[in-house]
């Protein structure tokens, strides 16, 4: 018997459409974020909280390239 891990539909839209809260890129959407600027975070730290961890999850949709899935 397989067990398949059934996505999150509600954090997908989420995620796809959170928007940065602070600094310069504040009110971009966060799928939107350079790349660059995902990479800092990752070598400083994310921010604390929900934002962090939706933070944490673009980096990781960006290094994988998977940036496709919120076409």
């Amino acid at each position: 018997m397989t067990n398949l891990i059934q996505p999150d539909k509600e954090a997908f839209i989420a995620l796809a459409t959170a928007k940065m809260s602070f600094g310069k890129y504040k009110g971009l959407r966060l799928l939107d974020l350079p790349e660059r600027y995902l990479i800092w975070f990752s070598h400083k730290g994310f921010p604390e909280g929900k934002l962090g961890e939706m933070l944490k999850a673009v980096y990781e949709i960006k290094l994988n390239g998977l940036e496709y899935l919120f076409k």
